[in-house]
């Protein structure tokens, strides 16, 4: 199930995909086929990798792309088109083809992680949306598969969406952590629309509400008795809230035969208090009770407190994964690679830039990922020209990517391709799979990486390399444009 968005987000664009799409109609360019290919250059946060997501929202994107009579009379408006693409416009509809990577996929910079062939005006028009979503949720999965990692098993839950950017940003924020392994959101109405389980305990308010702490605790603990989760750091951690915790857990729910209940600690040092609460807690004979920690959590903080023996079961974290915000951009891009010819050629096309990183790959392009036969492993991304027959059964030569002017041989490994088919002329022909499934998927796939690439600092730079014939006709457009 996807949002049901009764906004119409065809005039999602930058305004310049309509000036060149009226450009591309008058000068009879309009059918020229093309290809572009979303890429990014940087992992955020220094990581080794990042994690694709936003695909089925680009999917909804494709399938109700339509102008509607108020966006043709807006677009009259404003004095710069003609009304013959105008009319163009009122009949648009997608019909060419794109390729992804499923959504959880480990990704890396440089290689094209969604392609797209198409008319020019349709391939040129679709770029604003692809990019917002793919690169917001792209973002967000790959700051929650951190912060996941860092927790070493232990649940954590999304707990962002009053510090989101925006309601969207709420929803698909939680749909992207909830992908890349948090356990659970705040968010009601993303699990209501993707299905990602929303759960929460309370607010210091319910305390403050009232005569006293003990009170409020048991009579959460009645209305609650199997989801009992009490915080307890409103007015004194160690002196008032663990101790009226636990007498409200073995008055109501112990009784019951009830062992599934939790405190939470919102403020302080975590980790004093974490073991502090602990100890009580088992002393009160409830070595059961888990204790859950929030206030300002990310990756390192988390990874900190672990490594100071911090008594944590789980975690919450908000505002640092929901914004990514420590580096809240995710720098994909949707660049022209290929056209084609009137006899169906296609013609490599490539960007030149001062800045040697902002240089293109040309072509219509395939990815494969190569696992090493002995331990599963992924070692490495190879990038062919669409329509090159690579014996991955050989040996194979790759660039070091930490040192370029050097090969290195690989043999014994198996290919698999990483984009698959969304969309044929127009047509959808993916099967887009079950949140959990997309859950599972990435666990799957992370497992895959070595540990080296999935440190947090300074972390291997993980192979991503240009097949030689895609190698040479590179350095022969560079040649040609020098």
């Amino acid at each position: 199930m996807t949002m049901g968005h009764s906004e119409n987000y065809t005039l999602l664009c930058d305004f310049y995909e309509l000036t060149m799409s009226n450009g591309y109609f008058q000068t009879g360019m309009d059918k020229q086929i093309c290809y572009f290919d979303v890429f990014f250059r940087d992992v955020p946060d220094g990581g080794g990798f990042a994690i694709a997501a936003g695909l089925e929202q680009v999917i909804e994107y494709i399938q109700k792309l339509r102008f509607s009579p108020e966006d043709i009379e807006f677009l009259r408006g404003k004095g710069c088109f003609s009304e013959e693409f105008l009319r163009y416009l009122s009949n648009f509809r997608f019909t060419g083809d794109i390729w992804a990577v499923p959504e959880g996929t480990p990704i890396f910079p440089g290689e094209p992680i969604f392609t797209v062939r198409a008319p020019a005006i349709e391939a040129q028009f679709i770029e604003t949306y692809v990019l917002l979503i793919l690169n917001h949720q792209s973002l967000i999965a790959t700051k929650s598969n951190r912060i996941v990692r860092a927790a070493q098993g232990r649940p954590v839950s999304e707990f962002g969406s009053r510090r989101a950017q925006g309601p969207d940003a709420a929803v698909l924020g939680a749909r992207a952590s909830y992908i890349a392994g948090c356990a659970s959101t705040a968010c009601t109405l993303a699990d209501r629309v993707y299905g990602t389980p929303a759960s929460g305990t309370m607010a210091h308010s319910w305390v403050q509400m009232f005569p006293d702490e003990y009170t409020a605790f048991k009579t959460y603990c009645q209305i609650y008795p199997h989801s009992a989760t009490l915080l307890v750091d409103t007015y004194n951690v160690l002196k008032s809230g663990v101790p009226n915790a636990i007498r409200a857990f073995k008055e109501v729910l112990v009784p019951q035969g009830i062992t599934n209940f939790a405190i939470r600690l919102d403020s302080g040092d975590l980790t004093y208090l974490s073991r502090k609460a602990r100890k009580m807690l088992d002393e009160a004979g409830l070595p059961t009770c888990k204790i859950v920690a929030s206030n300002s959590l990310d990756e390192y903080i988390i990874r900190d407190l672990l490594q100071q023996g911090a008594a944590i079961d789980a975690f919450g974290v908000g505002e640092r994964l929901i914004t990514s915000k420590s580096e809240p951009v995710f720098g994909g891009v949707y660049k022209l690679c290929a056209v084609e010819d009137p006899a169906g050629n296609i013609i490599p096309r490539i960007k030149i830039s001062e800045n040697p990183a902002k240089i293109t790959n040309p072509h219509f392009k395939k990815v494969y990922r190569l696992f090493e036969k002995d331990t599963g492993k992924a070692f490495a991304d190879f990038i062919t020209v669409h329509d090159e027959e690579i014996d991955f059964t050989q040996p194979l030569e790759l660039f070091d990517p930490e040192a370029t002017w050097k090969r290195q041989t690989f043999s014994g490994f198996t290919a698999r391709e990483l984009l698959v088919p969304i969309f044929r002329g127009g047509r959808l022909v993916y099967q887009q799979p079950t949140i959990e499934e997309m859950r599972t998927w990435c666990a799957g796939q992370v497992d895959l990486l070595w540990d080296e690439v999935k440190r947090f600092e300074n972390p291997h730079n993980y192979y991503v390399d240009l097949s030689q014939q895609l190698w040479d006709i590179k350095q022969s457009l560079l040649s040609k444009r020098g």
